[in-house]
């Protein structure tokens, strides 16, 4: 496998739980996934770390998706079928927790965030941040 290859993921999507039905192989970003498949019920990230949105264009609610096998996604992760885009995201090496924020403007981590004592992470601190431009391969 050559570098380029390594350095890319891959996620395939498919209409039917249990990988069943029509599928779409995904390598890059993908904005608009609405010509390729009606829904998705499954899908197996193969490699890399994915963003999948409910809308078009990366917007709408987020899910974070490692590798593996998801037969039935919506059940287990309460998620939507009408996954819209994804974007293949960095996934920096790492020990302890990690959170992807979105663009956007962070005045108060601890609010916004969901830090404060009604999102259990009210003792984290900040170690170090990365910021993850477009596409990073």
């Amino acid at each position: 496998m050559s570098t380029t290859n390594m350095n890319r993921g891959k996620i395939v999507f498919y209409e039917d739980r249990n990988f069943q039905g029509r599928s779409y192989e995904c390598s890059s970003d993908c904005s608009d996934m609405g010509s390729y498949l009606s829904r998705c019920h499954s899908c197996r990230v193969e490699s890399g770390c994915w963003m999948l949105y409910n809308r078009n264009n990366y917007m709408g609610n987020q899910y974070f998706m490692r590798r593996g096998e998801y037969p039935d996604y919506m059940q287990h992760l309460g998620m939507s079928d009408c996954i819209k885009s994804c974007r293949m995201i960095a996934m920096p090496h790492f020990r302890g927790r990690m959170m992807y924020m979105r663009p956007g403007e962070y005045s108060n981590f601890s609010v916004g965030m969901g830090m404060g004592a009604m999102g259990g992470l009210s003792g984290m601190r900040f170690m170090s941040m990365r910021r993850i431009m477009d596409s990073w391969y």
